[in-house]
């Protein structure tokens, strides 16, 4: 049996063979505080109030985190393809297809960031547009280093 972690992603066969539903990729933000205001949370406190809230993530429970984007797994795949050469981007966003999940946080922003901008200009018209929510979301990931992006891929 060929687990998706040895396959290539490129050619993971239930990834394109859905039941009915075309598979896609859903990229979640992790978008609630506990507190109202950003002055309610000390400084060196706020690591650990969004860890407390991420967490929970890894059993399966979103409720602290609010669809970014999405697309099929048609559109995932030209994405890939549009950042082949760029290794690093391209090695991260596949783990999607490897993994099941990924995470992007503050770590990922600035290859992940170069890499759009040097494909976008020539991007077809529906990557550049996956490409730039991407970017977008990186941003806020910028401003705010402690908010993440999780991606899931769901069939």
């Amino acid at each position: 049996m060929n687990t998706p972690a040895q396959a290539d992603p490129g050619s993971i066969p239930g990834l394109r063979a859905g039941r009915g539903v075309a598979p896609e990729v859903v990229f979640y933000q992790l978008n609630a505080k506990v507190l109202e205001r950003k002055e309610d949370i000390p400084e060196d406190a706020r690591q650990v109030v969004y860890y407390s809230l991420a967490i929970g993530h890894h059993i399966g429970v979103f409720d602290c985190f609010k669809p970014a984007f999405r697309c099929t797994t048609a559109v995932f795949d030209r994405v890939l393809e549009t950042l082949k050469d760029n290794e690093e981007a391209h090695r991260k966003l596949s783990g999607l297809l490897r993994f099941g999940e990924i995470t992007v946080d503050s770590t990922h922003t600035r290859p992940l960031m170069a890499a759009i901008e040097a494909v976008l200009p020539t991007a077809p018209p529906d990557v550049a547009a996956w490409l730039d929510r991407l970017r977008t979301a990186l941003d806020a990931i910028r401003r705010e280093p402690a908010i993440y992006l999780m991606g899931r891929r769901l069939s």
